[in-house]
């Protein structure tokens, strides 16, 4: 696979909760070193598109390939090899409570790697350097603030290398500085590291400032009913709807289900 060709292709994908259509045919591209947002208004579909890209869910029809791999029609050690090549953060951090943040960290070494345990230390201890928190690796989660749980998460998501970080609401919750103070965290992390992120949000704040490229999903037609960089889809889209979002009127403020 070549470095200009995109690390993530979703094609045709089709998404069914039973009988009920969520997702219609989705096709897009996610570029490598990509900030790219998924965004749209209530039940649009954004979370679920998020858990059928890192594979939880088979979509009922398509295909989701990273890094030239698929993720549906992938198995066994090949879609072991897929699933290492991204980390997931989700909305609430998802660390458990019986672990500090050092162990937390560990966790995803100790599963998936042989590395001997002052090796994976070491790892960890980097990786939540690298987001702000050396001083609070013995520190349990319920001892620090929700966006210090944020932070812990992403470097917990970080630890096996990942080209790509998809993160679930990541200001959800955070008062505006915190959030903020998180949005320059993922713009930091993305241009030292070159990590890819693909991010589910519909914080106007933070979609204006980290992202590179947005997607809008619809919850009527289930497709995508944008594609280009906020500002210019604020400005020149010709879906009202689209604008309505950019500039918050009416139902386009609403939250995923």
């Amino acid at each position: 696979m070549s470095e200009s060709d995109p690390i993530i292709k979703v094609e045709n994908m089709t998404a069914r909760y039973g009988d009920r259509l969520v997702l219609d045919s989705l096709t897009f591209n996610v570029e490598r070193g990509e900030i790219f947002v998924i965004l749209g208004g209530s039940g649009c579909g954004k979370s679920t598109l998020l858990k059928h890209m890192i594979g939880l869910y088979p979509p009922a029809s398509g295909d989701i390939k990273i890094g030239g791999s698929s993720v549906v029609n992938s198995h066994g050690a090949e879609r072991d090899e897929v699933i290492r090549r991204f980390g997931v953060m989700y909305q609430s951090g998802a660390l458990f409570g019986s672990m500090n943040l050092l162990e937390n960290v560990c966790l995803p070494l100790e599963e998936f790697t042989d590395l001997k345990e002052d090796a994976r230390e070491l790892i960890a201890r980097m990786k939540l350097s690298l987001v702000g928190l050396a001083d609070y690796t013995h520190h349990m989660p319920a001892e620090i603030s929700g966006g210090m749980m944020k932070r812990a998460a992403i470097a917990r998501a970080m630890a096996l290398e990942p080209q790509i970080l998809f993160l679930d609401e990541p200001s959800a919750g955070l008062d505006p500085i915190t959030a903020d103070e998180l949005d320059e965290l993922i713009i930091d992390l993305s241009r030292t590291l070159n990590i890819t992120f693909v991010i589910v949000t519909h914080e106007l704040p933070s979609i204006y400032k980290i992202a590179d490229r947005v997607i809008m999903l619809d919850a009527k037609t289930k497709k995508i009913i944008a594609d280009g960089k906020p500002a210019e889809l604020r400005d020149t889209s010709d879906n009202p709807w689209v604008r309505n979002f950019f500039n918050r009127k009416g139902q386009a403020a609403g939250t995923d289900e």
